[in-house]
Formats: C-alpha cells, sequence, structure tokens
C-alpha cells in the first residue's frame, strides 16, 4: 500500500515503543475486530484514491444482519475514547472507526477490550481506502474531529476536508445522515465551514454561533481535548445530508 500513501492526510504511524500488553491486544484482539478489504487499494497517477469495484458486506462485517440502527464512521478515532463512548451509548449501531497511529489503534483496543463491546470494527490505516469500498448510502453518521490542520499554505492540499472528500462522502452518506467535523485550528475552522457550507450535498445545522461553540451532549470530550487544546476554543459543526 506505500503507492497509495502517497498522498498522505496524516502524520507519523508510530510512537514511543508499545507496552507488552498493548502489543498482545494488537496480536489477538485487532485480527477479530479488524476491516478487510475486498481488495487492494486502487490510486491514480497523484496518489489519490479510486473509487474501488468490490463493496465491503456490511453485514458480514457485524456478524449478521445489519445494525438496526445502521452504520457510522469515524475518521482518524486518535485513542479511540469518543469512538467507544459512541458504541456503549449506541448498542444499536455498527461503528467502523480508521486511525493510522497504531499506538491509538492499541490504546482503542485497551478501551474495547475494558467495556466488552462487539459492535466496533477497526481499520488501522487511511479512512480513505474504507471510503472507496463501501456501499452508496451506507453511512448514517460520520465523525472528523479534530484533524491534522496541516497550517502550512503548501500543505492544505493535505488537508481531510476536501471539496472531492465531501464529493465522496456525499455519496456514501443516507438522505438524513449527520456530518460533524471538529476543529480547534483558527485557519482550518473557516476552512471546514467554506468546503462543507458550499457543498451542495449539505446543509449546516447551526442557528447562531451558541450552535457551534458548545459541545452537543452527545459529544463527550477525549483526553486529548483536555490535554492539549486548553485555552483553546474547539468548534462543534454538525452537518445534514440532504
Amino acid at each position: 500500500m506505500e503507492q497509495a500513501r502517497r498522498r498522505t492526510l496524516h502524520g507519523r504511524r508510530r510512537g514511543k515503543k508499545l507496552r507488552a500488553g498493548q502489543q498482545s491486544l494488537l496480536d489477538t484482539l485487532l485480527p477479530r475486530l479488524a476491516l478487510d478489504l475486498p481488495a487492494e487499494p486502487v490510486v491514480d497517477a497523484d496518489g489519490a484514491v479510486l473509487d474501488s469495484a468490490e463493496k465491503i458486506d456490511l453485514a458480514r462485517l457485524f456478524g449478521g444482519p445489519l445494525p438496526p440502527d445502521g452504520v457510522w464512521l469515524e475518521v482518524g478515532f486518535g485513542a479511540g475514547e469518543h469512538l467507544v463512548w459512541q458504541a456503549e451509548h449506541h448498542r444499536g449501531v455498527g461503528l467502523i472507526g480508521c486511525e493510522p497511529f497504531v499506538n491509538g489503534v492499541a490504546k482503542c483496543l485497551a478501551h474495547i477490550e475494558r467495556t466488552g463491546l462487539a459492535n466496533i470494527r477497526l481499520f488501522a490505516d487511511d479512512a480513505r481506502f474504507v471510503m472507496a469500498a463501501l456501499p452508496a448510502g451506507s453511512l448514517a453518521r460520520v465523525f472528523v474531529l479534530f484533524p491534522d490542520p496541516w497550517p502550512k499554505s503548501r500543505h492544505h492540499k493535505r488537508r481531510f476536508v476536501q471539496r472531492d472528500t465531501l464529493d465522496v462522502l456525499a455519496r456514501l452518506m443516507m438522505a438524513g445522515a449527520e456530518l460533524r467535523l471538529a476543529t480547534d485550528d483558527p485557519s482550518y475552522l473557516p476552512w471546514m465551514v467554506e468546503h462543507a457550507c458550499t457543498h451542495p450535498a449539505f446543509e449546516w445545522l447551526a442557528d447562531g454561533p451558541a450552535d457551534w461553540r458548545g459541545r452537543p451532549s452527545d459529544w463527550p470530550p477525549t483526553r486529548y481535548e483536555r490535554k492539549m487544546l486548553a485555552g483553546h476554543k474547539p468548534a462543534f459543526l454538525r452537518f445534514r445530508r440532504r
């Protein structure tokens, strides 16, 4: 897959050395929860991930019929705290979490082992590979929370929120599905708003500043937010698929 990663949207894939227990979870629990792509990702000459002819069988992925309350996708789940909270509080939803940072995947697995949740599947790589293989109209909610802001102008093309990415999400999300975006970066916020608000498939669910400055009750804070965003003013954006 190295060729498919030429246009990277994320930073490093590994941090400090994993503890023995974390490595054990990667070796034993991850294979049971891992989402396997039906085919190798296909990229164009510029490294953009192309649509896959073979699609993921979501019913089979979650071990039976489709989850009764739909399938949700979290792009870049970090340490998995938000992903696991949503899975705990929405047992009828099947959640797919994508995260290329191995240390974060290991932490997420620890949360899953502690809670015993069975409605989460993980993909330890770039979310675009999964997006290319999901069936159209299959997602009821998508989370893109605090993605890398790539603040330098020459790196803006690496930002996850782009017109072509939103085009893909629009195809994957059913009518009425919700897209949730969050950032604390002062340059990424107007970028997110502009790109999502000008996309014909999405409607911003905000009547005033309080609707995006305040945290929704079903949007739990994570350890990353408490530690890294101290003194910052994150924005919580909600959009509906038209």
